[in-house]
């Protein structure tokens, strides 16, 4: 079976691989025709099936669906790396917790600055809103960084953990709270840093 692509096909076969890194999935039928400027899906279809023929593209199942190309998968499975949810972070009044493991999530290693020193924390209350932290978002935590004013943290205060902006105020360290419907908090006892929030992630609810 010929298995040399012509040059449209190369192109085809480029285009996809390129779309699928960009964005974990194939292009539809119509972002490849709207891509190479033609009216019709025939042609599409056509170098498609060749690509099929010819061993360098599978169907996933699902409708003109293409699975991932083995060397787009090796990227993306390169640049992952698998970080602990560590059950909840209040954003709210701080409350005691424990930390376990609920599960290993992938995460993209572009989108975590401390690498392994990483973890993930899910938030719940609405204290940090105007700092972009909404109820139900994955924080991403850095252990390893050394927390600077204004950076968001993740913190142990008199033993009770939660998640606010650190702050200074004629030399005492104080956590403010990003919602002016909470007070900041100034530890009585005891501070610990436990990591400083370098991102997050969010799912809509439908």
């Amino acid at each position: 079976m010929e298995t040399i692509l012509t040059e449209k096909q190369e192109a085809l076969l480029l285009f996809i691989e390129q779309y699928q890194l960009e964005n974990g999935g194939s292009p539809t039928l119509r972002e490849m025709r709207e891509h190479f400027g033609v009216s019709s899906d025939n042609s599409i279809l056509k170098h498609l099936k060749a690509l099929e023929e010819k061993g360098r593209i599978e169907k996933d199942g699902q409708h003109r669906g293409i699975k991932l190309l083995s060397n787009v998968k090796e990227k993306l499975d390169r640049n992952e790396l698998k970080l602990p949810l560590l059950g909840t972070i209040p954003a709210g009044n701080p409350v005691a917790s424990e930390e376990h493991i609920e599960k290993w999530m992938s995460v993209g290693e572009d989108f975590v600055l401390g690498g392994k020193q990483s973890f993930l924390l899910k938030v719940t209350g609405n204290s940090m809103i105007n700092a972009g932290i909404n109820e139900d978002d994955l924080v991403i935590v850095c252990s390893d960084l050394k927390p600077r004013v204004g950076d968001i943290v993740v913190a142990l205060v008199d033993n009770q953990s939660t998640v606010k902006t650190y702050m200074e105020r004629d030399g005492q360290i104080y956590l403010k709270a990003e919602n002016p419907a909470y007070d900041d908090i100034y530890p009585e006892n005891n501070l610990c840093i436990q990591g400083v929030v370098t991102g997050l992630f969010r799912y809509y609810k439908r």
